[in-house]
């Protein structure tokens, strides 16, 4: 009971409601005064008023719906908040067993991505001259450099959420326990595959090492994109999760769509080779952001932060489908149990 005490976080499990939606306001205020204020002078004007009328009223109603479902929202944050140390030793261990008996190992993690990068490299690099095309279109990157940067965000993404998805139906006999907190489950997974993203990360590096482009201030970024794509993965886990237990469908339909998602994202393509008036499209898509951002920590030279508008709607969507995501798990569990 002693241990338990010391890992919670009386801050916010104590945080009274009045201050904390005060802080949220305070926030939402800061960031509706940066859109508002925020000018670029190159863009179309109209189009700017647009963007910057749309995220003000985004903004107003996360206001709103946080007011009505602030005791709900909070449940999920303090939860894992408190269970963390719990969260890192079930995760390392979670990874040691994916691979316990067999030879290799985690090798086997790392073989199919590996493979699936030099195969779409020579395809599309070797055969079809994508390369050619992309310095027609502006961007003078090796194609490998340009493929890879664009995979190890999608493998992470991948990966982490089909494990998240079926992690509930793996786990289902923690989820019977009345004592265990059964939302640290889905966390887990995404840890888990966290590690294997490291990896790539790594590799990716020495790749671009291998045709000239050294690290620089702006490779930084890269931590900002992998926090990105993890609260990003972690929020659609929730829901997917809390679903699959009751439609385990969900895991095919998944499948699929991540499939045309890979298709559908800039990952073996580039975005400028589309016409203006699709672009939009492609970027509503929040894993453009997080491909992009990747491309440019690796070789580019652009801040984050100078994507304003890409920027703020990413988090915009991230809070919106993790606010989602916390109240359908939260409404779900109780069922949990007498399914599984």
């Amino acid at each position: 009971m002693a241990k338990e005490k010391t890992d919670k976080l009386p801050f916010i499990s104590e945080l009274p409601k009045q201050v904390g939606l005060g802080i949220y306001y305070g926030l939402a205020v800061v960031l509706m005064l940066i859109v508002v204020l925020h000018s670029n002078q190159l863009a179309d004007q109209h189009t700017e008023l647009l963007k910057k009328i749309c995220a003000c009223i985004l903004i107003v109603m996360s206001m709103i719906l946080v007011t009505a479902w602030y005791d709900k929202l909070m449940v999920l944050p303090v939860e894992l908040f408190n269970s963390r140390r719990l969260i890192w030793r079930l995760a390392v261990n979670d990874f040691k067993k994916r691979y316990a008996g067999s030879y290799m190992g985690v090798v086997w993690a790392l073989v199919q991505p590996v493979v699936t990068v030099l195969m779409y490299w020579f395809v599309f690099d070797r055969i079809f001259h994508t390369r050619s095309q992309m310095v027609a279109g502006g961007i003078d990157v090796p194609y490998v450099l340009f493929l890879t940067s664009g995979l190890v965000p999608w493998f992470f993404f991948n990966e982490a959420l089909m494990n998240g998805t079926t992690s509930l139906l793996e786990y289902n006999y923690l989820v019977k326990k009345v004592l265990f907190k059964i939302s640290i489950l889905p966390l887990i997974k995404v840890i888990a595959a966290l590690f294997i993203h490291i990896f790539f990360a790594v590799v990716m590096l020495v790749v671009a090492c291998m045709y000239g482009y050294y690290p620089t201030i702006y490779t930084t970024q890269i931590f900002y994109y992998a926090i990105c794509e993890f609260i990003l993965v972690l929020s659609v886990c929730y829901t997917t999760c809390a679903v699959v237990v009751f439609f385990r469908d969900l895991t095919q339909i998944l499948a699929i769509a991540l499939q045309v998602g890979q298709w559908a994202t800039p990952i073996l393509w580039d975005i400028n080779m589309l016409p203006d008036n699709l672009k939009w499209i492609i970027k509503l898509n929040p894993m453009t952001y997080v491909v992009n951002g990747y491309r440019n920590a690796v070789y580019g030279d652009e801040w984050f932060f100078e994507h304003f508008y890409s920027s703020t709607y990413f988090w915009i969507v991230v809070v919106a489908l993790f606010c989602i995501g916390s109240l359908i798990f939260k409404r779900s569990k109780t069922h949990f149990a007498d399914v599984l």
